[in-house]
């Protein structure tokens, strides 16, 4: 192995990608620092108003609230065991943890979702956009979450901020993808007739294209939120706050009982978040008239 790396070496020169990266992102650094600024502020201060709301009332105020939203969008069972795994969060003394990580989780998804949705429509509307935009979610797709937790820290410091950015860019593709699938999944024959009506291109992407559209954007947005929750985990390393810094604690001390509380407060949340986002995708009109019709 050391002889082929040699003979490699002699071959071919080395190409410094990463110093071109890292002078790229010094550059950037300096050059929009204001702005990176602006940007910390900004999202400090939407996170940390979203984290004091479900931080603050008594938990069995939110827990209460959050299980009635589970009630009114699937029924009884997923609001009783939307209570109970809330509940039991409260018990294992995670809550106020996994507040912070909701509320990480509900900002990056609506960055990644107010990024991810109109791009896709754009992607499905024009081919040159869509031939640009897929290589590059081909890349952030498959590049390890961790690597991009390196420029937020250098850009933005340790804290939320830097989590939140990683993760707007590690989950918004889902968001892109399917946006752009559902649209071009529409029936061409509906749009024409849209058109044969007399109807404006945005108005058909309005009324027909994005309602028949929806169950699979729906089921984008539910990927955005389980990817950005995962990430949020893993931010816990640049000090993000929430469960993820006790997933980072138990892994350097070796505690399996914090480590196991904080991964078991993770997966209440997932499915918490899963089953709601789910079940809102099966009351989109269209969802309901396809279910009608089976």
């Amino acid at each position: 192995m050391i002889a082929a790396a040699t003979d490699t070496g002699t071959l071919v020169p080395r190409i410094n990608v990463g110093d071109w990266v890292d002078t790229f992102i010094d550059w950037m650094t300096d050059t929009f620092d204001p702005f990176f600024d602006a940007v910390k502020t900004f999202f400090e201060s939407i996170y940390d108003g979203l984290a004091w709301a479900l931080s603050t009332p008594p938990f069995f105020v939110v827990a209460l609230v959050l299980a009635a939203l589970a009630f009114w969008v699937r029924g009884w069972k997923l609001g009783v065991g939307t209570l109970l795994g809330f509940v039991l969060i409260a018990g294992m003394d995670q809550w106020d943890n996994a507040m912070e990580s909701l509320a990480l989780v509900i900002v990056a998804s609506v960055v990644a979702l107010l990024l991810g949705i109109p791009l896709g429509i754009w992607a499905a509307r024009n081919e040159h956009v869509s031939r640009v935009v897929r290589p590059i979610l081909d890349f952030m797709q498959t590049m390890p979450a961790f690597v991009y937790l390196i420029p937020t820290v250098v850009i933005f410091l340790t804290g939320p901020v830097p989590g939140i950015i990683a993760t707007v860019v590690f989950a918004i593709a889902p968001g892109v993808r399917f946006t752009e699938l559902g649209i071009r999944q529409v029936d061409g024959e509906v749009v024409e007739a849209g058109r044969a009506f007399g109807s404006t291109d945005r108005r058909i992407l309005r009324q027909i294209q994005i309602p028949l559209a929806m169950p699979t954007i729906m089921a984008g947005i539910n990927q955005v939120i389980m990817l950005a929750l995962s990430m949020v985990v893993i931010s816990g390393m640049v000090g993000a706050g929430g469960l993820g810094d006790d997933v980072v604690a138990a892994l350097q001390r070796v505690d399996v009982a914090l480590g196991f509380e904080a991964g078991l407060a993770v997966v209440i949340l997932a499915i918490f978040l899963d089953r709601v986002t789910s079940a809102l995708a099966d009351r989109a009109p269209v969802a309901k008239a396809l279910k009608a019709t089976r």
